[in-house]
């Protein structure tokens, strides 16, 4: 009996695609951007200066910013602050591409969403950005074999943010998952990099079945909200899916699908959907 069995748990699909491929973030020039900007926030609003300097003034490093947010957000009385601050501190210090995922998230997150006005807001206050950082480090101990607190991670992220992410999945650099809430991905998922997903997307399976049973959401796809991708299906690179979609079959690469059950509407009028959020289903003809 292998591990996977003894656990009753299942290693993440081999087939990975593009994950945090490409440009590298430049954590250095990002840490001066988010002090700056910080100073500028405990200047005009005093209220909020503890938590800035907590964050971010006495802080030295990107990651060291990280934990401590994270720590303020996901700290329990079975965890506190205490405890939980140095293991994800920890964890983001002794493996920097996760830092580096957080990075092109949160300027993924400042690119496509006309209401983020800074780097630092993600950091702060978007629930999508912290439940996916939070999901990193999950994973990392996922891999590191330390599932039960993986899990354990999984569960307050859940309860903290309305996102429930399994540990196991895949999912690569520059995410938008713009409001978040109710966004589900099921374990064997893959999501490549530069998409950008609205709240209450289901990234699910489709029955008690083993193996890799979830989607592949290629490079510069766009979810609309409400959008349930069921099943091992593919979307794939530079397509669309509707609102409200259920889609149980494999998408084309720059397609736009609608309906439920989705069905082909037309060509992506964008050769990247997720940087442009073009949420017209650029239909060919009526659905």
């Amino acid at each position: 009996m292998n591990e996977s069995q003894q656990t009753g748990t299942l290693p993440a699909s081999k087939n990975l695609g593009k994950l945090c491929a490409g440009i590298s973030a430049d954590a250095p020039a990002v840490w001066q951007t988010l002090r700056l900007e910080a100073s500028k926030v405990a200047a005009a609003e005093p209220t909020l200066r503890h938590l800035v300097d907590d964050v971010i003034l006495s802080r030295d490093t990107v990651a060291a910013a990280l934990g401590a947010r994270l720590a303020r957000r996901l700290a329990r009385e079975d965890m506190p602050r205490e405890a939980m601050e140095p293991l994800l501190t920890g964890v983001f210090e002794a493996q920097p591409l996760i830092v580096h995922s957080a990075i092109r998230d949160m300027q993924a997150m400042f690119d496509r969403d006309p209401a983020c006005f800074s780097l630092l807001e993600p950091l702060l206050f978007f629930k999508g950005f912290l439940a996916l950082t939070t999901y990193r480090v999950s994973h990392a101990l996922w891999q590191d074999q330390r599932r039960w607190f993986a899990l354990y991670l999984q569960s307050i992220a859940s309860e903290a943010f309305a996102v429930d992410i399994h540990p196991a999945a895949s999912i690569g650099c520059g995410i938008l998952l713009d409001h978040a809430t109710s966004f589900v991905v099921g374990e064997t998922a893959i999501i490549e990099d530069n998409v950008s997903i609205l709240h209450e997307v289901t990234l699910g399976g489709t029955g008690k079945q083993g193996g890799a049973r979830h989607p592949i959401i290629r490079s510069g796809v766009l979810l609309g909200a409400g959008a349930k991708i069921l099943g091992r299906v593919e979307i794939g690179t530079g397509a669309k899916v509707g609102a409200g979609s259920v889609v149980l079959t494999d998408v084309p690469p720059h397609t736009t699908v609608a309906g439920v059950p989705a069905v082909v509407v037309g060509e992506s009028s964008e050769e990247n959907p997720a940087i442009e959020m073009n949420q017209h289903l650029d239909c060919r003809s009526a659905i």
